[in-house]
């Protein structure tokens, strides 16, 4: 058997709001420093995105892209999908993985007869969910279609703003055919496993949503399986079944953007016992907030915290390594001085995965002491984070017990 640490959830340059710098190659280097050893390509029906792929990543016989010096991609993009159902607004983001160039090649066929593909590298949409899902397993049932952070209020399946109560509910008929769900930065698998349908099967993995290749970035979240080598199949019958996931890597939640409730150009955020004193009425100015994922949870979940669905794994809540170097130094993420200390640890241990997660205490303590006690800490989700709201991360704080430790 073999460990795979799968970032499966990645942008091109070619979406809106990301890094102009995304290339094949610096995602790479920075999996390679991060600890990860698999990603999807992101963006496979963008054309130039498409012409990127072709030219620097060959397909092995098992579906697997890989780089000249043998880093493996998976065919993988990301979909917008707007309509209407019931007398509502849907916006529902999904992640489609392809077995092969072939297949590949048919999904993109098929996205182009729905509408442009050359405009944004996650393109919009107007067909349902039911809809989607039912074309592209006509295309292949090796497909897969993985609802994406799917509790965001905007953009996720069980969103506040645009979702749905249930997974019947979004794709209907078609609903056997979804085997996971992804959790997204603002939800943890222990939230999702109260939903009945999560509790009852469903698999829950998680991919970081990359809009850069910075290592706070890409595999913040990520997926650990233990399959017998590496192939599309493998991953896919690990996704489908839960044998061969061997674990999920989390945020905390509330480093996500949207976990509390709140509106960002009024500064103000609240807990859900808060909204509902507010009547959801933000104080500031005076209109509805935007309800994040602590609340919607409480609103459709079928169990009580601490139920566990009959696939579920054990899950690491993990700041990313920049986020613990800053609180430790007093500095920013990107800064120098955070740099060099990232870069003087990853020097001396091979990663930054490995770091957070493995690293004995002994050898960390050639090291800052401060650092290493925060790095334990973080390994424990002990490092209290002050939750994001509407679209504004998460803070990691240092708290009064936590500073007197040091």
């Amino acid at each position: 058997m073999v460990e795979i640490i799968a970032d499966l959830q990645i942008h091109s340059k070619y979406a809106r709001a990301t890094s102009k710098n995304i290339s094949l190659e610096n995602l790479e280097k920075y999996a390679r420093i991060k600890g990860l050893n698999l990603l999807g390509v992101g963006d496979f029906q963008h054309p130039l995105r498409r012409k990127e792929i072709d030219e620097k990543l060959t397909e092995d016989e098992h579906g697997v892209l890989r780089t000249a010096s043998g880093f493996p991609f998976l065919w993988q993009t990301e979909i917008s999908l707007m309509y209407s159902q019931d007398g509502k607004r849907r916006a529902i983001h999904h992640l489609i993985f392809a077995p092969n160039k072939e297949v590949a090649d048919q999904i993109t066929g098929f996205l182009g007869s729905k509408g442009r593909l050359d405009y944004d590298g996650r393109p919009i949409f107007g067909m349902s969910s039911p809809e989607i899902v039912e074309a592209l397993k006509k295309i292949s049932d090796d497909i897969e279609i993985i609802p994406a952070h799917c509790m965001t209020p905007w953009f996720g399946l069980f969103g506040s703003k645009s979702g749905f109560n249930s997974l019947k509910e979004c794709f209907q008929d078609q609903a056997r055919k979804i085997y996971a769900i992804e959790s997204g930065m603002s939800a943890d698998p222990s939230m999702l496993w109260r939903f009945k349908e999560v509790s009852e099967g469903v698999n829950v993995v998680s991919f970081s949503d990359a809009h850069s290749f910075w290592p706070w970035r890409l595999g913040r979240e990520a997926t650990i399986l233990e399959i017998p080598n590496l192939t599309y199949g493998n991953i896919i019958k690990a996704i489908r079944t839960g044998n061969g996931l061997k674990a999920t890597i989390e945020t905390p939640p509330e480093y996500g953007k949207y976990h509390w409730d709140g509106h960002r150009n009024c500064n103000f955020s609240c807990s859900p016992e808060e909204t509902k004193k507010l009547k959801g009425i933000c104080p500031v100015c005076k209109k509805p907030l935007t309800i994040g994922v602590d609340n919607r949870v409480e609103e459709i979940a079928a169990f009580p915290l601490g139920n566990k669905g009959k696939n579920a794994r054990p899950f690491y809540k993990l700041l990313p390594l920049h986020e613990v170097i800053a609180l430790s130094e007093n500095s920013r993420l990107e800064s120098n001085k955070t740099w060099q200390v990232y870069n003087d640890l990853i020097k001396e241990f091979g990663n930054e995965l490995d770091i957070l997660l493995k690293i004995p205490k002994e050898k960390l303590l050639k090291f800052d002491a401060k650092l290493v006690e925060l790095i334990l800490r973080n390994r424990e989700s002990k490092i209290k984070v002050a939750p994001g709201y509407d679209g504004e991360y998460g803070k990691a704080l240092l708290g009064e017990k936590q500073s007197a430790l040091f």
